[in-house]
């Protein structure tokens, strides 16, 4: 066994020994040890298992471990197999083990194989063994259960199995009592979710529309019918515990006629002691957390208070958290929440989060994620945020319908996305938290507002920082690209704008995610692009000279690697996910679309149905093209923290990023806003530095790729080595550096004189990253001026074969109704030449494009062979009422043709059919059939004997029939 694949075995067998578990070697076996065993190492007909649980003497279920890191999803095939391949001399009560676990000990997964349909989910931590004993003697599971409620009745009298609900504060009528249609809704549409098996649910409700009363009906169903055995209603102060519980009390069961808690047991936590007996736990967010960390009290403070503010009072100090502490001198306290063996994460099996929008943020997330447990928010003003976390399951209002821009195919073209946010802007109200991320390890936290943030959409700069938000755009990319590039099988080659090497990484995530592909399909360019694979940095050359040359690599994404100055002829698309400051700087942007390439050099890397490049597009997901070009961007990460304590803090010794990236921010700001003159006060006071220089080392000293170059640099001068052979730092080498690079951008702050110089001048006018919304699609098209472009490029077509016909052949024919000779190959041959010979290139892919920019309406299908300038010339003449490929009007007027001539009284043969079928796709594909064609095609003599001489006659006829 390796070193990681013990180290996890010794994980989980500590985790098994805090959930009840005797964790015993499988011939040191002792069944009287305790009721739940975890055998080791157990010799199954499959193999030996890592762990057979036993309880009661009696196999229930097994545990697959693997080592930290192992994608769990792709074992859980191998405990299946463990689970149905037990040794003879083991008693059992069904064929199969129900209870099926994978484990690295940092993540576990769970599912029971009785379910309907059985899905691995993650847990926090194992159940216990009288937990399983319980689950297994019953009949069937919860989500199976779930399946099976009773119809949801709205009034009583309907000849349903189950009587109506209680009035909602509405009166009662003669029939009985009813609800409102809101809270009907509500209820029928989360029983559908759980139906569904989705774990997560989201009810909003307007205040006063009885959402308390809507969630204590549909916990009475869950535990009438459902057979919950513990419901955990969750507030957000303690008054409002109190209110619920009243809920609960006043609430008559519409079967009897009882309250709700003459039949069932409610407790309303105000201490941390829980009553098991209970049916439901009405607490508040911060005593469960509270009680989950094992305190043996909440401070009484800490539940009058809102979450929000309780927060930070159980958010322990810098210093408890170990931060700037002497050496041996341990963190006293952690905001983490651990195992609890007395509050094991089966304790509820369904949690109700009442104003949730309140409740799924920084600490208290933790508790919500603790349990194994259906969540349920209940909320009047959901935050985008909120939709996400429960995972965009607004059970009252689900599903947006999203727009999908009309097809580019001709020329240089802006494709614009545009998304609520970008466009109408939005608020974070004051108090509300957003998600910070570190750069050096990814790590997440959250933080609070001090104060409200409104803003418009010409004011946001660099907004593309939600995952969600990155999800709509690539989304619409994807869905926009049949319409793009028609008739395409591979996508386009990509490359996509970043706004630093951690948006590329979400990026890079998502897109796989969205376009259902592996690593190879999208890869980030960077100048640290890390290959997990080696353990090794890739050279950007490389990974350039990949990205042009292999037909498996589609989408790059890149930051500045590929802006400027890199060839890649391949590339047809452009997506500007990151605003760009200078207009030089879009420009040499813009320029990697430029080039042109051959259709050889095209199909290589891109298939054999890119027939040619005569344009790229530039998606532009964030309003680059309309937008001033700025320096800034959002790095407030200390917004619950007024700038003068920030200050404080850093002279203190705080050093963490999140204090030096929001300082570096307000200081950014702050010298925007100030005047040539309070410049220079700022220069004297510090000695020199600028605010802009004490932002930028502030910055740098966060820099993940200057921090990694300094240990460098460092080790390079205590332990020489060529630099092929150089070692990489180490973390304590790398914290090291960054502790140095943090201590001397701050050292301006020591002095008293700067920090109240800065207040002084400080506006109020704050930057934050706003991570609470959650995007929506408002409109994916192409842009006004590109529109122009196309209107421009048909008035050109149309003043060109207006001109040109005398000249013109084919134009000739065309222009005469009915033809009064053959439209032949040749004729078409020449009228697509002379076209793309005219300085507008005016190709049949552009001008077929241009149409669907212009009227989308009166499109019909792609342009797929040379023969569709019949239907372009036609349509631009006024001939046609719509522009569909010369293909489909050739085979319905043949439909019409076989029609007309069988009223005649004509019937052919399957043969002279099979024959008349093959001159139709002559006509397809050339324009006409003739004699000569035939005869090219050794086809002649044979069609002859099939019709002898009816031959001439009947290839005339559909010359004029299909064509005109």
């Amino acid at each position: 066994m390796t070193a990681p694949e013990a180290l996890a075995r010794q994980q989980i067998d500590t985790q098994l020994a805090a959930s009840g578990w005797a964790v015993q070697d499988y011939r040191q076996f002792n069944p009287s040890a305790a009721r739940g065993i975890a055998l080791r190492e157990v010799p199954l007909k499959s193999g030996p298992c890592d762990y057979l649980l036993l309880v009661d003497r009696k196999p229930v279920g097994v545990i697959e471990a693997k080592k930290t890191g192992t994608p769990l999803s792709t074992v859980a095939q191998q405990t299946a197999d463990y689970a149905v391949n037990l040794p003879d001399f083991l008693t059992t009560d069904s064929a199969s083990l129900p209870f099926l676990y994978e484990s690295t000990g940092v993540e576990t997964l769970f599912r029971d194989a009785r379910d309907p349909e059985p899905k691995s989910r993650r847990v926090f931590a194992f159940h216990r063994p009288e937990t399983l004993a319980e689950w297994a003697s019953a009949t069937d599971t919860l989500r199976a259960r779930l399946r099976r409620l009773p119809p949801f009745p709205a009034t009583r009298g309907e000849g349903r199995s189950f009587p109506p609900l209680p009035l909602a504060g509405e009166g009662r009528g003669e029939g009985g009592p009813t609800m409102r249609a809101c809270q009907i809704e509500a209820i029928a549409n989360l029983e559908a979710s759980f139906a569904a098996d989705r774990p997560r649910a989201l009810i909003q409700m307007a205040t006063g529309a009885g959402k308390t009363f809507t969630a204590v009906s549909f916990i009475y169903r869950l535990i009438k019918h459902a057979g919950a055995r513990r419901v955990l209603f969750l507030v957000d102060r303690s008054n409002l515990g109190e209110q619920t519980k009243g809920e609960f009390d006043q609430y008559v069961l519409p079967d009897d006629g009882r309250k709700f808690t003459q039949v069932y047991n409610v407790q309303h936590l105000t201490s941390n002691s829980l009553d098991s007996v209970a049916r439901v736990t009405v607490a508040t967010i911060q005593r469960v957390y509270s009680i989950l960390r094992g305190e043996a009290e909440l401070p009484e403070e800490a539940d009058e208070l809102s979450g929000f503010e309780a927060s930070r009072i159980l958010t322990p100090s810098p210093r408890e958290r170990g931060e700037g502490r002497g050496e041996g001198q341990p963190a006293q306290r952690s905001v983490d929440v651990a195992y609890n063996p007395a509050f094991p994460v089966e304790t509820f099996d369904f949690i109700v989060t009442d104003e949730c929008h309140r409740s799924i943020y920084n600490l208290w997330r933790q508790v919500l994620e603790y349990f194994d447990a259906s969540l349920i928010g209940l909320t009047a003003t959901p935050s985008k945020q909120t939709i996400g976390f429960f995972d965009q399951n607004l059970v009252m209002e689900y599903g947006h319908d999203r727009a999908v821009a009309d097809g580019v195919n001709v020329g240089y073209d802006v494709y614009r996305i545009r998304t609520q946010v970008t466009e109408a802007g939005g608020k974070v109200e004051k108090g509300w938290y957003v998600d910070k991320r570190s750069k050096l390890d990814r790590k997440t936290r959250w933080e609070q507002l001090d104060e409200d943030l409104d803003y418009e959409g010409r004011d946001l700069d660099r907004s593309v920082v939600v995952k969600s938000q990155i999800r709509t755009v690539l989304k619409a990319f994807k869905d926009a690209l049949p319409e793009l590039f028609p008739n395409r099988a591979m996508t386009p080659k990509t490359l996509i704008f970043a706004k630093d090497d951690s948006h590329a990484e979400d990026i890079v995530e998502i897109a796989r995610e969205v376009f259902g592909k592996g690593n190879d399909f999208c890869q980030k360019i960077t100048y640290r692009s890390f290959d997990a694979a080696t353990r090794q940095y890739r050279k950007p050359k490389d990974m350039i000279a990949a990205f042009r040359n292999s037909p498996q690599m589609r989408i790059a994404v890149t930051v500045d690697m590929i802006a400027t100055g890199t060839d890649i002829r391949p590339l047809e698309c452009l997506v500007f996910m990151r605003d760009v400051k200078s207009r030089v700087y879009f420009e040499q942007m813009k320029g990697r679309g430029t080039r042109v390439l051959s259709s050889t050099e095209l199909q290589a890397v891109s298939g054999a149905d890119a027939k040619t490049k005569d344009r790229f597009v530039i998606v532009d997901a964030v309003g680059v093209c309309e937008s001033d070009k700025t320096d800034s961007r959002p790095l407030e990460k200390k917004p619950g923290v007024s700038f003068r304590d920030l200050m404080l803090q850093v002279a203190f010794g705080k050093r963490d990023e999140d204090a030096l990236s929001s300082l570096a921010s307000r200081l950014a700001r702050l010298d925007r806003d100030i005047d040539p003159a309070q410049r220079k006060r700022v220069a004297e006071a510090s000695g020199g530095p600028s605010l802009a220089d004490m932002a930028h080392a502030l910055l740098t000293a966060l820099d993940p790729d200057v921090i990694r170059d300094h240990a460098r640099r460092t080790l390079a001068t205590v332990r020489p080595e060529p630099v092929e052979g150089q070692a990489e730092p180490t973390e304590a080498d790398i914290a090291e550096s960054r502790a140095q690079l943090a201590s001397q951008a701050c050292a301006p702050f020591d002095a008293p004189a700067v920090r109240e110089l800065l207040e002084r001048l400080k506006k109020e006018n704050e930057q934050v990253i706003d991570t609470t919304t959650v995007d929506v699609l408002l409109k994916s098209e192409l842009s006004e001026e590109a529109r122009r472009e196309a209107e421009s490029l048909i008035q050109t077509f149309h003043a060109y074969i207006e001109q040109h016909r005398p000249e013109i052949e084919a134009l000739q024919v065309l222009y005469s109704r009915p033809y009064k000779q053959r439209l032949t190959e040749d004729m078409l041959k020449s009228l697509e030449d002379k076209l793309k010979a005219a300085p507008e290139r005016m190709t049949r892919e552009r001008l077929w494009g241009a149409y669907t920019k212009a009227v989308p309406g009166r499109i019909e299908g792609q342009t797929q062979r040379f023969t569709d300038l019949v239907s372009l010339v036609r349509f631009t003449l006024g001939q046609e009422p719509v522009l569909e490929p010369f293909e489909q009007h050739v085979l319905a007027r043949y439909e019409l043709w076989l029609v007309d001539k069988k009223a005649q009284g004509i019937v052919f043969t399957d043969e002279e059919r099979a024959w008349l079928e093959k001159m139709r796709d002559r006509v397809i594909a050339s324009g006409s059939v003739d004699r000569e064609a035939l005869k090219a095609g050794n086809e002649l003599g044979p069609a002859y004997r099939v019709f002898g001489e009816r031959l001439w006659a009947v290839m005339d006829e559909l010359n004029g029939v299909l064509v005109e």
